[in-house]
C-alpha cells in the first residue's frame, strides 16, 4: 500500500520521513489518544513497516533510528493512557476465572444486535470496511508471540493461530473469508485500502495490539488481548451472519462470521486455560499484564461500537463508552 495522507503533524512528519526528508520530528503533546486520528495514523504507520511495510518506502525504513525514536515519544503517551484508563487489579484467582469476570460485566453498546437486527446495507458495509484494517492482516500481531514463547503456551498460541491461517489452506484463511464478505459488499479488498478513510479509534484497535506485540515487556498482555477477542467472539459473530444473511448475504459471503461461531468456541477454552493460565503458571507476576490486555481490547472494543452507532444515531440513550467492556 502506499503511505496514507497525513492527518496532521505527527502523521505529516512520518509521511514525510518515509519520503526522504530531514525534518525535526513535532513534540507530542497532552492529547486524548485514543480518538486523535493525526495520533494514531502516526502510530500505525509506524507499525506498519514491521508489517508489509509501504510501495516506495524502502525496507531498512523500519530500523531508521529517528523513526524509532519518535514512535518512542507515541508509544509512551499511547501506554500511559492505556494503563490509566484500563489497568486492572489481579488477584490470586486462576487468571482464566479472572477473564471470565472480566468478559462477564460486559454491558457495551449493542453494536452486534443492531447489525444483527436492524442496520441496512450501507451500515453494515462501514462496519466491515471499518473492521478491514485489522481483519485483512487477522493473526498477524498475536504471531509475534510465537518465538517468544515455550512449552505448553507456545504450543496453545501455535493452535490458535494454525486455524486463524487456515490450517495450510489458503482459502480458508480468515483474512481471505473476510474479502469474500467484503466482495459482496462491493468494497475494496486490497490491504490497507480504507486507512485513508477510518476514524481515529478504528486505527486504535489496530495499535493496541501492535503495541503488545512488537514488545517483548508486554507479551502477557498480547495473550491476554487475544484470549478476550477469543472469549468475546461467538455470539456477536453469530448476530452478524445472521444480520448478512437478512440483508441478502449468501453462505459464502457471511462464512467469515459462521467461521468464528464455530472456531471460537473452542479456541474460548484453549485461550484462557492452555494459554494464559499456563502462561501466568511459569510467569505469576503476569496475571496483572494478561488481564490488562485483555481489559484494553475490551475497552477499545467498546470505543469503537459507540463511534458507530454514534455516527448511525442509533446509541440506546443509556449507553456510554464506559471501561473494559466489549459490545454484543
Amino acid at each position: 500500500m502506499r503511505v496514507p495522507p497525513a492527518r496532521g503533524p505527527l502523521s505529516g512528519w512520518v509521511a514525510g520521513r518515509l519520503g526522504g526528508g530531514q525534518e525535526p520530528p513535532p513534540a507530542v503533546g497532552q492529547l486524548e489518544p485514543w480518538n486523535d486520528a493525526d495520533f494514531q495514523l502516526a502510530l500505525w504507520c509506524c507499525y506498519e513497516l514491521n508489517y508489509r511495510g509501504f510501495d516506495g518506502v524502502a525496507a531498512e525504513a523500519e530500523w531508521d533510528p529517528d523513526l524509532l525514536a519518535f514512535r518512542a515519544q507515541l508509544e509512551r503517551r499511547w501506554s500511559d493512557w492505556l494503563r490509566q484508563t484500563w489497568w486492572p487489579q489481579a488477584t490470586d484467582d486462576p487468571v482464566s476465572k479472572q477473564l471470565r469476570a472480566l468478559v462477564d460485566a460486559d454491558d457495551g453498546p449493542p453494536l452486534a444486535a443492531h447489525l444483527h437486527r436492524h442496520a441496512d446495507l450501507p451500515q453494515f458495509a462501514e462496519f466491515v470496511m471499518n473492521r478491514s484494517v485489522y481483519q485483512l492482516k487477522e493473526a498477524d500481531p498475536h504471531s509475534f508471540g510465537i518465538p517468544r514463547l515455550d512449552g505448553a503456551t507456545k504450543a496453545a498460541l501455535v493452535e490458535i493461530q494454525a486455524d486463524e491461517y487456515g490450517g495450510g489452506r489458503p482459502e480458508r484463511m480468515h483474512a481471505e473469508l473476510f474479502r469474500t464478505t467484503m466482495r459482496w459488499l462491493r468494497l475494496d479488498d486490497t490491504y490497507g485500502h480504507y486507512v485513508p478513510d477510518v476514524p481515529a479509534v478504528t486505527l486504535a484497535v489496530s495499535n493496541v495490539m501492535s503495541l503488545f506485540a512488537l514488545h517483548g515487556r508486554w507479551i502477557g498482555a498480547l495473550l491476554g488481548h487475544l484470549a478476550a477477542l477469543e472469549m468475546t467472539s461467538t455470539l456477536p459473530n453469530r448476530r452478524y451472519a445472521a444480520g448478512a444473511t437478512r440483508l441478502g448475504a449468501r453462505q459464502d459471503q457471511a462464512g467469515y462470521f459462521t467461521e468464528h461461531v464455530e472456531a471460537d468456541a473452542v479456541h474460548e477454552q484453549i485461550a484462557a486455560h492452555d494459554l494464559c493460565d499456563s502462561f501466568a503458571a511459569d510467569h505469576p507476576d503476569a496475571k496483572a499484564d494478561i488481564l490488562f490486555g485483555a481489559a484494553c481490547s475490551l475497552g477499545i472494543d467498546n470505543l469503537f461500537a459507540t463511534h458507530l452507532l454514534t455516527t448511525w444515531n442509533t446509541l440506546p440513550d443509556h449507553a456510554e463508552a464506559r471501561g473494559p467492556v466489549r459490545s454484543a
